[in-house]
């Protein structure tokens, strides 16, 4: 892989070319994204995203201000619980690349009567906020389809105050002999045939899956979240290393 290259699924392309590609995938899926989360996990995704928001633990009081940024959160899945658990009183910007994923967000937030959210369309390695904003950052199954994984750590990085967390919610790598065969079968095989019968979509299924297989390990990735200016970085496995939660904290 040259130094202008980067991977899009088992294809290695043109750095410059890869958003376009991700926002292409996600475009065809924003209308059926969730039913296929809960169908390719078993509905474990949501037990996942409560973990992250449990560990997030915003204050319920609204006593001061709660800036939270959810970055590649369209359909507002993270956010909404967070407002939840939040008692409402969270200040939740939602942003991603996506005008799909957000439109699908801003009309579930309507219906579900979310008025504090703010959906906004950016770019995670170029946030449109100032230094120092938010008090938390989260992400949840997003970060492994940015271009340039590095240059968005270091972005959460600059939009945190002194003292806020990054929270990253991103499927992982199994580490158990039997169980890490048993989940490629699955992987390879039934998702892009459920995305077929489901989405409609094959292929941009495929490459989702492929994408997975692609980022970091555990142990990497927490040298990436290191490098970006994070201390006290941690990790925790869920579901035998499907998927981990990474948080680090911006002294």
């Amino acid at each position: 892989m040259t130094d202008n290259s980067t991977s899009f699924g088992f294809r290695e392309v043109n750095a410059s070319e890869k958003q376009g590609l991700v926002d292409s995938v996600f475009h065809s899926v924003a209308g059926r994204y969730d039913l296929m989360n809960d169908l390719m996990s078993g509905g474990l995704h949501r037990l996942w995203k409560d973990a992250m928001v449990s560990r997030l633990a915003p204050p319920r009081s609204g006593r001061r201000p709660f800036k939270v940024l959810d970055m590649a959160g369209g359909t507002g899945d993270i956010a909404f619980r967070i407002a939840e658990r939040s008692n409402r009183t969270a200040d939740i910007t939602v942003a991603d690349i996506n005008s799909s994923m957000l439109e699908v967000g801003r009309e579930r937030a309507r219906k579900r009567g979310f008025d504090r959210l703010e959906f906004v369309e950016a770019n995670a390695e170029e946030l449109p906020w100032g230094d120092a904003t938010f008090d938390a950052y989260t992400i949840a199954f997003g970060i492994r389809n940015v271009p340039k994984i590095d240059r968005a750590l270091s972005e959460a990085f600059r939009v945190l105050k002194p003292g806020g967390r990054f929270l990253c919610l991103e499927f992982s790598h199994v580490d158990a002999p039997v169980a890490d065969k048993v989940y490629d079968l699955y992987s390879f095989h039934l998702v892009p045939k459920i995305g077929r019968m489901v989405a409609k979509d094959e292929e941009s299924y495929r490459y989702l899956v492929e994408s997975i297989r692609r980022f970091p390990d555990q142990e990497r990735f927490k040298a990436m979240i290191e490098a970006a200016g994070f201390s006290r970085v941690s990790y925790t496995n869920m579901t035998l290393g499907v998927v981990a939660l990474h948080v680090g904290v911006k002294i």
